[in-house]
């Protein structure tokens, strides 16, 4: 009798849970209309918005993003990029709370350099400390160590989310070892969160066992969004399948497929 080891459960974060795993951003496309054709393509029902370069209501006489991504359709998460700090960090997730009406679902991240956009670990752990004391639930951008990724969630942080590489690289998972250790001793969501370049990569972090992937670059900078969006939407379910599923063995050697008994030899 086959056992099964391993049995799907819905993706929960901070008491709310998600059909979809598939979380995407609004920037970089051509225009709204094809940035909510993506979405919708994509199945995401966690969107993510930059409050430093988005319009939420802070700008009345500018386009509000929010007309096409609607409150009551999507989960809002205002993230914090463009942030190299604690203190900016920290003031950008009390804006977004002030302009959607006591939200208190955030994605911290404070980067390091402009360059990399790698995260600044010290001052992500201080504005995490802050927001957490402050009533937010905290989702976390950061690098892909371990021992920082258990230190945020025992700090509090409802979803932790290492890079699989740096920010709009569209490298793909470039450390999955590292990520695999995250995932084993992770008690609260593991979130691919940048790197992702196509569907293959998002099949990977899946498949690895990560508990969804949040990209942007990688939808809207292909060629055609909208068809990408709906491929990342396949990547993320067939990863999801997969995993549980769980893969054959790898052999050193080849293994027919057809037993070898009972052959007619003559």
């Amino acid at each position: 009798m086959t056992v099964d080891t391993r049995i799907d459960t819905p993706l929960t974060i901070a008491g709310r849970t998600y059909h979809s795993r598939l979380l995407v951003g609004t920037g970089k496309y051509r225009d709204f209309d094809e940035a909510s054709r993506s979405i919708e393509a994509s199945g995401a029902e966690i969107v993510t918005v930059a409050v430093r370069r988005s319009n939420l209501g802070q700008n009345p006489d500018e386009p509000n993003l929010l007309d096409i991504i609607s409150p009551d359709r999507y989960t809002i998460l205002p993230n914090t990029a463009g942030c190299y700090n604690a203190k900016d960090a920290v003031r950008t997730c009390q804006l977004a709370r002030e302009l959607l009406d006591g939200h208190n679902l955030v994605k911290l991240e404070v980067l390091g350099d402009e360059k990399t956009l790698y995260p600044n670990v010290i001052e992500t752990l201080k504005a995490a400390r802050t927001l957490l004391d402050d009533g937010f639930d905290v989702m976390v951008y950061t690098s892909d160590d371990p021992i920082v990724a258990q230190e945020l969630e025992s700090m509090g942080c409802c979803a932790v989310m290492p890079l699989g590489s740096l920010i709009g690289s569209g490298h793909g998972l470039l450390n999955p070892h590292s990520l695999s250790l995250i995932i084993e001793n992770a008690g609260v969501p593991i979130l691919v969160d940048a790197g992702i370049g196509t569907a293959s990569d998002a099949a990977l972090a899946m498949e690895l066992g990560c508990d969804g992937v949040l990209m942007n670059s990688a939808i809207a900078h292909a060629r055609q969004p909208v068809v990408m969006a709906g491929a990342m939407k396949k990547a993320i379910e067939a990863g999801r399948e997969a995993y549980l599923a769980e893969r054959m063995p790898r052999k050193t050697y080849a293994n027919a497929s057809s037993p070898s008994e009972g052959l007619i030899t003559r």
